[in-house]
């Protein structure tokens, strides 16, 4: 293949998700024109924004070539110790709502401590932290559901300007995350690391220091997420947050950004991958499709995401591109 076949297949490459979410619209609003209605959009968008958040944080943590897979269990580390202040002492929800987010930001600098500070292998490191959270999270509820009072699930259907709270508070994530990574010599850094963290450490970044605040902002998006999703669904059960990992993985490489590190956007990439995803799910609900078929639905996803993610970054090598920030 010609270099000028090979851009034009990158291209294909990036632009790919778009379309792919294109014909995911086009697909089912033709099986089901309910799916095409505001109504149903918007409550798309309100569906997928606790994964745009995880996924925005997990975006920060694939950049600089490492993984998360701790998120969702500390949304069910979050969710459980909020159960519990809600049902048990009574706490102001949105005291809650603060606390949550603060747990989540410590379970991300134990993260980044074990990966920085002590040099274990991020998936090794996350992949331990994840069974502890979870663990811990069972003894805590003593694997029973919790129903959370009204005062707390109120929070998801309040509105500003007819915009769903939810949907707002991504949107702020999304913002500020963009804005951070396009705009700030802490999302250069983050772009460096990911391409070569040798390289980046010569050239004077704290590569510790970053990659540690990275985990951390991981942390605090999936802990806002975990709230984000209890306010939604009102109660704790034993799989909350069960998988929300992988999902967010596979949102973010399907918007674009590189499971190898160096390559990726929050916007629009991540985000359209998140909304994809949920679309997916929310149309296969209007045809009324088998649930089980949902978890095949799910892993071909993920397929799909690193195959993309692979052939970028085959013809990236070929092409011999080195970037530090995207195009």
């Amino acid at each position: 293949m010609n270099p000028e076949r090979q851009r034009l297949a990158m291209r294909a490459l990036d632009v790919a998700p778009l379309v792919l979410f294109a014909v995911v619209l086009a697909g089912f609003g033709a099986l089901s024109p309910s799916f095409l209605l505001p109504a149903n959009l918007l409550n798309v968008l309100v569906q997928s924004s606790a994964t745009v958040i995880v996924a925005t944080g997990m975006t920060f943590v694939l950049l600089t070539a490492g993984v998360d897979l701790s998120v969702g269990a500390i949304m069910f580390v979050a969710a459980a110790v909020s159960g519990k202040l809600l049902l048990a002492q009574g706490w102001n929800p949105w005291l809650v709502v603060a606390g949550i987010i603060a747990l989540g930001g410590v379970c991300g600098w134990l993260n980044g401590l074990l990966i920085a500070r002590l040099g274990l292998i991020a998936f090794i490191a996350t992949l331990g932290t994840q069974y502890v959270g979870r663990g811990f999270g069972m003894w805590l509820t003593e694997t029973r559901a919790m129903n959370l009072p009204e005062t707390f699930t109120r929070l998801a259907s309040n509105r500003l300007a007819g915009v769903p709270g939810p949907v707002l508070v991504a949107a702020l994530v999304v913002l500020a995350a963009h804005l951070v990574l396009q705009r700030t010599p802490l999302g250069r850094q983050i772009y460096a690391i990911g391409q070569d963290a040798v390289a980046a450490r010569k050239a004077g970044v704290n590569v510790r220091s970053t990659l540690r605040g990275v985990y951390v902002l991981c942390g605090l998006c999936a802990g806002l997420g975990g709230a984000v999703a209890l306010a939604q669904i009102g109660s704790v059960a034993p799989t909350f947050g069960a998988n929300k990992e992988f999902a967010a993985i596979a949102a973010a490489v399907l918007g674009g950004t590189s499971l190898f590190g160096g390559r990726g956007r929050v916007w629009p990439g991540t985000v359209f991958g998140a909304v994809l995803i949920q679309g997916i799910e929310n149309g296969l609900n209007h045809l009324n499709a088998d649930p089980y078929l949902y978890p095949l639905i799910t892993s071909g996803i993920i397929f799909l995401a690193v195959l993309l993610d692979s052939g970028r970054g085959q013809l990236q090598r070929t092409l011999g591109r080195r970037r530090i920030r995207p195009d």
